[in-house]
């Protein structure tokens, strides 16, 4: 029975509400999870009363269950801010604090303003997955090739080895990627659905959780409340918001399985061929020496790219990636040099 569901899960946010008050204690967050817990409890009274109107059986009291339990007692030992996302998953707001905490964002002073940082940072994220995709299938592979390298001479052992890491490393990516994603978006959708059905059945307690939050972040009571009672009026663009200031997930952020997972392919490819293409077109010390040459550079190209986004000059960290992968290769290559004497023994 829904109504029961609910019952359920109000009373379990509530609990866990509770739980992070203790966590935060001493902070404006702990007064926070105290009054979202009290609407938790009026929601949950909401739906009991429609159970029990349905003629529906109650339980005498909430017993919470073993995840609550074990989420709660993490959250008291850890605090709130390492278990956001399971915190947001169990139906727990206010997680976009944490959020905007730790990135250092501006909070919105306006009803407009809500949500706007969120808004084209996708492809940013997209470019930045790409890159970081592209290193590390150039790392695992050189490292791989050097290893096999070091063990045998033969340009054709070295090709096989690079080619199969290429291909298992592109796959095993793709398929993490998706999963990541595909699981994701299955939270977001059933967070989605769960706010979606709230805002039919009690919209004015959302309401007044958005203005609780908002108070939380310093603004007025007058103010938070206008700010939630405009976004409430408006379901769909409360949604996407509800999502983001209550749950803390950005739906923006959120792309295909499986573009993911082609994309994810892709830059890991890209970046393993680099060090397996001088053997297909020579073989012996001269392939081993461009390999070794192509991926100097294209480390230092990847660390380059990166420093667009940690905010580091381009020549320390493109140094500092090709320190990187140079100490990778040469561990993996003094290995398979021991492991290849060591077979080659009588």
């Amino acid at each position: 029975m829904r109504e029961l569901e609910g019952w359920r899960e109000e009373k379990r946010s509530a609990y866990l509400y509770r739980a992070a008050a203790v966590a935060e204690a001493g902070t404006p967050r702990a007064a926070l999870f105290g009054e979202l817990a009290g609407e938790a409890e009026k929601q949950a009274a909401i739906w009991e009363a429609k159970a029990r109107d349905d003629g529906a059986r109650m339980p005498d009291a909430y017993a919470p269950d073993l995840r609550a339990r074990t989420v709660a007692a993490l959250v008291r030992r850890l605090g709130v801010r390492p278990l956001r996302a399971v915190l947001a998953a169990m139906k727990v707001r206010g997680m976009s604090l944490y959020a905007t905490a730790a990135h250092g964002h501006a909070l919105p002073v306006a009803v407009e303003d809500v949500g706007r940082r969120h808004r084209g940072v996708e492809s940013g994220g997209n470019l930045r997955a790409a890159v970081f995709g592209v290193n590390d299938g150039l790392i695992s592979n050189a490292s791989l090739i050097m290893g096999v390298a070091g063990a045998t001479t033969e340009s054709a052992f070295i090709l096989v080895a690079g080619g199969a890491g290429l291909i298992a490393g592109a796959f095993s990516m793709a398929a993490g990627e998706y999963v990541s994603v595909r699981s994701q978006r299955e939270m977001y959708e059933y967070q989605i659905g769960l706010e979606r059905e709230e805002l039919e059945h009690y919209p004015d307690a959302e309401a007044e959780e958005l203005s609780l939050i908002y108070q939380a972040r310093g603004h007025s009571r007058e103010d938070a409340a206008e700010m939630a009672r405009r976004l409430i009026a408006e379901p769909e663009r409360a949604l996407a918001t509800l999502a983001r200031e209550e749950l803390g997930l950005n739906p923006d952020e959120l792309g295909s399985p499986w573009g993911a997972a082609a994309s994810s392919f892709a830059s890991f490819a890209a970046g393993a061929a680099i060090p397996v293409a001088p053997f297909l077109v020579a073989s012996g010390p001269a392939a081993l020496a461009a390999a070794v040459a192509a991926t100097a550079l294209a480390l230092f190209a990847v660390g380059a790219a990166i420093s667009f986004f940690t905010g580091r000059g381009f020549l320390y960290s493109g140094a500092r990636m090709l320190a990187v992968g140079a100490a990778a290769g040469l561990v993996t290559y003094l290995v398979g040099t021991l492991l290849g004497v060591t077979l080659a023994a009588p």
